[in-house]
């Protein structure tokens, strides 16, 4: 990692603050809206956001409800690209391509307009967090199912604990998934 880099990680986790025992006991929560208070260093994570856009050659961006839509769509103004949100089922009018997926305890939905996305948009996915890895995987299915080809993976936060990045793999196929945390 280079000096800069070192630099903005130590920036974004020095903002990241740790609450004890949210929502529920024995849950360490990373509670990013200190970092999005602070203009300098939610500046240095829309930067180092958009340079992996650049670096990846992403045509579109996609930012995962909830977060994820307060990180993505500044990198796309930043990086000059579209911001397509992907949304819990339900919440978009209009023709949507819709994609099931398995959570801890049961199931979930998300949902794109199916006119965002087209055969040969190079999306970037943009989250907070990758837990579970399930709602990343569910919105690379998405974007293939659209015709479009998966850029990458690039998330603020990786909970290294948690099997994100071995369930994120197969499905990413080869493209890159970038963490610029991993706690």
């Amino acid at each position: 990692m280079t000096a800069e880099a070192q630099d903005v990680t130590d920036l974004l986790l020095s903002r990241i603050r740790d609450v004890p025992d949210y929502p529920k006991p024995g849950v360490l929560f990373k509670d990013i809206t200190p970092l999005l208070a602070d203009p300098e260093a939610f500046t240095a994570l829309t930067d180092a956001l958009a340079g992996l856009c650049s670096a990846h050659g992403a045509t579109k961006i996609v930012g995962l409800e909830a977060r994820g839509f307060i990180l993505a769509a500044p990198v796309a103004v930043r990086a000059g690209l579209g911001f397509i949100p992907v949304r819990k089922a339900g919440k978009l009018p209009g023709a949507t391509l819709r994609q099931a997926y398995e959570l801890e305890y049961g199931t979930a939905e998300i949902e794109v307009h199916a006119e965002d996305l087209a055969a040969g948009d190079r999306v970037m996915v943009i989250d907070d967090v990758l837990a579970t890895g399930g709602t990343a995987e569910a919105s690379i299915e998405l974007i293939r199912r659209a015709g479009a080809e998966v850029a990458g993976v690039a998330v603020l936060m990786e909970l290294g604990f948690l099997p994100g990045r071995a369930r994120l793999e197969p499905a990413l196929n080869g493209a890159p998934l970038t963490a610029l945390i991993t706690v």
